[in-house]
């Protein structure tokens, strides 16, 4: 726009000072999206209990995210390269954290956290008439749909960043510089899933409703299973986060001047199905993409019910699960990434020994997830519902029932859930079904006492919560975070794939349409995985929670055993992948000759 004819240095600044510019803006929107994304995945288990809603629909909302993509994936593929790309990223931002703020709203429409509604029967007609009233004011929309809507809104707006962030890229830098901006962006987003676990952990502690309650009439922890944390709160800080990355990319020009030879990624309309075609009838990247497929649906459940697992088989605090997500994990896939690149190119390995390394990693994976099985945490003493109350001695997961003879008199519900632990060590479903008459002190130093369930003669005592019970999770739990470091392999064999991929799509076309297929079906991986992991999960529940006005809830407590086979992903190794590469001379023949065409 300003000519730049003289003086010539004038025309280089500018250039540097607006690419480095684009670089630090795209590096600040992938940690942006990163975190955010990973905030997302830290709140399942708050999103859950504060909605009331089963583990399965939680998939849907966290495969929302992925529907979000595919809806405008063809619009970015074919005319996103035309336009002003920095605009069109910042759009993507500004849309990323609308639909943030959109999944906080909620909160700010629904009213306080009722978490022991059922605590005692209703005393008197005026108590029971007061619910009712309630129930018929709440809006027959479920408020979890906002929060769908918001997730698909994030991914739409998140389409955009990586695919025009690259090509930008690739278009206006040195070929000898291009890979190693785009590995500089691509470190930056390993970053961000690290403080939005950290920031999901640091919600986690702080209760739903803080400001506007007593927090010394609370009497549940952040170790109960109806704690809900300010899960608000971090959206609401990501929204801003991501807003702000917008604000660079409004005054980037739409090209630059071009620095050396370019290989310029663009294919027509008219060439995208046939070539398309041509790569799926490619045995060697269909199977690849099959392999991709598998693997990703395995990560994206894992990664998403991971915190939930630890929360409910090792019982911990959501705030300790997500800490632990944050500064074990994903400093785990950072290493594996790292470590990957450096053994390819210190191995110096051509396709063949990337396939074999695969391989290799893949295997012993595996072979290490089977340990899993071994790391088991005994279940939760519940008189009613792992218990018998007549035989409070081995657990069963058989169905009981929470009524007996020594709460037959306390007109008790069934379907409440407020746990109480008595002196005895055993956790009853509520101080009813415990058999307490009277109670002295109040929220978490409540004490109840004369509990007829309880002790011999029915002269114990109870105090709110379940009771800890778990010295065996605490043994175990460190060698559960050890192994599971093990994802440095998965994370190591990801950069042979990458590698592998390159070698399957020769010349620019191909790596075009490779690209936008290998994006369409690995969206599609990551939008059923929550759905049908969540509904696995769902089926090991022992005691559900009841809604308000009636209805199922979230669960409460899972069968620890059956919970745990269904956690277990085995990795699928690359056999398929390395049989296939058998016709090692034909597929580097092929290889040169493309690389010498284009």
């Amino acid at each position: 726009k300003t000519g730049c004819r003289n003086p010539l240095n004038f025309c280089q600044n500018e250039y540097k000072d607006s690419f480095a510019m684009f670089l630090v803006a795209l590096s600040f929107a992938y940690f942006a999206k990163a975190l955010s994304g990973s905030y997302m995945k830290s709140t399942i288990t708050q999103l859950e209990r504060r909605f009331d809603i089963p583990s399965y629909l939680i998939g849907v909302i966290d495969g929302s995210f992925e529907i979000g993509n595919l809806l405008v994936i063809a619009f970015v593929s074919y005319f996103g390269a035309k336009l002003h790309r920095p605009k069109i990223i910042a759009v993507g931002c500004v849309l990323m954290s609308i639909g943030t703020f959109i999944i906080a709203l909620p909160h700010f429409i629904i009213g306080r956290y009722g978490f022991n509604l059922y605590v005692y029967l209703f005393s008197s007609a005026a108590d029971l008439i007061d619910i009712l009233q309630c129930c018929e004011g709440e809006s027959n929309l479920s408020m979890w749909i906002y929060v769908l809507l918001g997730n698909v809104l994030r991914g739409i707006g998140e389409t955009p960043v990586q695919p025009l962030g690259i090509s930008y890229i690739d278009d206006f830098a040195s070929e000898e510089n291009a890979a190693l901006y785009v590995g500089c962006v691509q470190t930056i987003s390993v970053v961000g899933p690290v403080f939005g676990y950290l920031l999901g952990s640091l919600c986690a502690k702080i209760y739903v409703d803080i400001g506007f309650v007593k927090m010394e009439t609370i009497s549940i922890t952040p170790a109960d299973a109806r704690w809900v944390g300010a899960w608000w709160l971090g959206y609401l800080i990501a929204g801003v986060i991501t807003l702000l990355s917008a604000i660079p990319f409004w005054f980037l020009p739409r090209s630059l001047p071009i620095s050396g030879p370019q290989n310029v990624c663009y294919v027509s309309s008219t060439d995208f199905i046939p070539t398309l075609r041509t790569l799926l009838g490619h045995p060697v990247y269909l199977i690849y993409l099959c392999v991709t497929i598998i693997q990703l649906n395995s990560l994206i459940g894992m990664v998403t019910y991971k915190p939930k697992y630890i929360e409910q088989h090792f019982r911990q605090s959501a705030s300790k699960a997500n800490f632990l997500m944050g500064v074990i994990n994903i400093p785990a896939v950072a290493l594996g990434m790292f470590s990957g690149g450096l053994l390819m190119k210190r191995l110096k390995l051509n396709i063949m020994g990337a396939a074999r390394f695969a391989f290799g990693t893949s295997l012993i994976g595996y072979i290490l997830s089977l340990f899993f099985f071994a790391m088991s945490c005994e279940n939760a003493k519940v008189a009613g519902v792992t218990l018998n109350y007549n035989s409070l001695e081995g657990i069963s997961y058989d169905k009981h029932s929470v009524f007996t003879t020594c709460n037959s008199g306390c007109y008790c519900s069934a379907t409440e859930w407020d746990p109480v632990c008595g002196e005895n060590g055993i956790t009853y479903v509520s101080p009813c079904l415990a058999g307490c008459t009277s109670s002295v002190g109040s929220g978490k130093n409540t004490v109840f006492s004369n509990c007829s369930c309880i002790g011999v003669d029915g002269n114990f005592t109870a105090s709110t919560g379940q009771c800890p019970n778990k010295d065996d999770c605490d043994r175990m739990f460190p060698y559960f975070l050890a192994l599971s470091v093990k994802r440095v392999l998965s994370f190591t064999t990801d950069i042979c794939q990458l590698y592998f991929d390159i070698c399957c799509l020769y010349g620019p076309e191909n790596a075009c349409v490779g690209s936008s297929a290998s994006l369409c079906f690995e969206s599609t991986a990551g939008i059923p995985a929550p759905i049908y992991f969540g509904a696995i999960i769902d089926t090991t529940c022992l005691k559900w929670g009841q809604k308000r006005c009636g209805g199922m809830g979230a669960c409460r407590i899972y069968n620890t055993t059956a919970y745990r086979y269904s956690h277990m992903h085995l990795f699928m190794p690359h056999m398929s992948l390395y049989l296939t590469l058998k016709k090692k001379n034909s597929i580097e023949k092929n290889r040169q000759m493309h690389i010498v065409k284009y």
